[in-house]
């Protein structure tokens, strides 16, 4: 946690620059006792005096409200839906009121399809999102559209500490909604739908960095869609074309722009690679190879190994079809099932980049659903201009429940879809926005395993 204590604005033009150093903030959380030393430096050559650089010296902390948690159930009863041809999947998002009055989402359930009265999973906050249990929250009930406009069915606004009273009254508050009335500024209709707290606890609980400090490693893997969609790669207007003067294509900015971050977390940095969708040179359609072309080895050193077994399959291999991801998924789940199975403190996340709807629904919901049970995550991102609707069947924060051809339901949230070109509010890129989801991931597959920090 940062604080800043503004005394004195200073005027930079006055003061002698001593020099820079940028990291990421996984480069010092990952290092002993969250430690990193900086050498610092300039980003123009013209610059004078360098010998006067020296070093800069950045310690993490974590707050310590981040490990007093309050896990809290909320139920809706008679959610009021205007429009009588819609289906109501309501889901609850809850948001800070940030410094400006700005509303900052923090938390959000699931998805109950067609429910008028739903119950959802807990929620689980923590005194560093909310800052105080006095603090204000918009609790915002929405109607789920699979377009991303979301219907608001009402909202209402309460601190923890009133959420809490609500809960030892067993009381319900009702929601409302504004309405544009020229007469009164702050004019509301108050539905007959209430939100009901059936539950709330108060905990310390170990946190992510606790996990990762105790020498627990994230794992990146990587899957590459080399399907002949992407266009002929030697072309210009490929998605696989590599620039001569050196500029990522979208595949491999989306690989560096997740692996730079995650590869702190893995000492050995030691990194599986695969491509999928392509035919090997005299070989039939292959669904999940090694990148670099060995035929048991599918690990490559550092972000620059991917890089450059991403470069040398492009000229070994013939783009192909179709788009299936239940090989390449399975494939990575023996690795962390053996890992699992050998007690080794590690956590897998996959990253798949593609360009297409993927053509082996059942298989791949099947490869997710026992994936779900497994110390793993999925990220998949979509490249190009392809209409991703139908992939969003994928990520259950979309609304669909997946469910097995065997009748299995998910045993947690642990994949995420995005297009690579959404962008989101405040200058938060897709590549943020997913790996944000990550700890929370992370975090409830240790509870759920009751995994304890060494």
């Amino acid at each position: 946690m940062l604080i800043l204590s503004a005394i004195q604005v200073l005027k930079l033009e006055e003061q002698e620059f001593l020099g820079e150093a940028t990291c990421l903030l996984s480069e010092v959380v990952t290092k002993r006792d969250r430690l990193l030393t900086l050498k610092l430096g300039i980003s123009e050559h013209n610059f004078p005096n360098p010998s006067k650089f020296g070093e800069l010296i950045v310690q993490a902390e974590e707050s310590p409200g981040s490990k007093a948690i309050m896990e809290m159930v909320f139920r809706c009863s008679d959610i009021e839906i205007k429009d009588l041809l819609i289906k109501s999947d309501p889901f609850v998002l809850i948001s800070r009121i940030s410094d400006s009055g700005m509303s900052v989402p923090i938390c959000k359930t699931e998805v109950k399809k067609n429910d008028l009265n739903p119950r959802w999973k807990p929620v689980i906050l923590n005194l560093q999102q909310i800052g105080s249990k006095e603090n204000p929250l918009i609790i915002e009930c929405f109607n789920f559209s699979s377009n991303g406009k979301h219907d608001l069915v009402g909202k209402i606004v309460k601190s923890v500490a009133e959420l809490e009273n609500m809960y030892h009254r067993q009381n319900g508050e009702n929601f409302f909604v504004p309405t544009s009335n020229a007469h009164e500024c702050h004019s509301k209709e108050v539905l007959k739908t209430q939100l009901h707290v059936e539950k709330y606890v108060e905990s310390n609980r170990h946190t992510f960095l606790d996990y990762i400090s105790a020498g627990c490693q994230l794992n990146f893997m990587v899957g590459v869609d080399f399907t002949a969609s992407n266009g002929n790669p030697r072309l210009p207007d490929s998605l696989h074309y590599i620039d001569p003067s050196g500029r990522p294509n979208v595949y491999q900015k989306a690989i560096l722009e997740i692996g730079d971050v995650l590869q702190y977390y893995d000492p050995a940095k030691r990194f599986p690679s695969w491509g999928f969708g392509a035919r090997p040179i005299d070989g039939p359609v292959s669904h999940c190879f090694n990148l670099n072309g060995s035929t048991y080895q599918p690990e490559v050193d550092g972000i620059q190994g991917i890089m450059s077994a991403y470069i040398s399959a492009l000229r070994n291999v013939s783009l192909a079809g179709p788009t299936l991801f239940g090989q390449l998924i399975s494939t990575a789940m023996a690795i962390a099932s053996q890992s699992l199975a050998d007690n080794q403190q590690k956590y897998f996340i996959l990253l798949i980049v593609t360009d297409g709807v993927v053509t082996d629904f059942q298989e791949t919901i099947d490869a997710i659903i026992k994936a779900s049970d497994l110390p793993m995550s999925i990220i998949v991102i979509g490249v190009g201009g392809a209409d991703f609707k139908e992939m969003e069947f994928l990520d259950p924060n979309k609304g669909e429940k997946l469910e097995s051809s065997t009748g299995r339901v998910a045993s947690r949230d642990m994949l995420q879809f995005a297009p690579m070109k959404d962008a989101h509010g405040s200058g938060v890129s897709t590549v943020q926005s997913l790996l944000a989801e990550i700890p929370g991931q992370f975090m409830t597959y240790m509870r759920t395993r009751e995994m304890q920090t060494v």
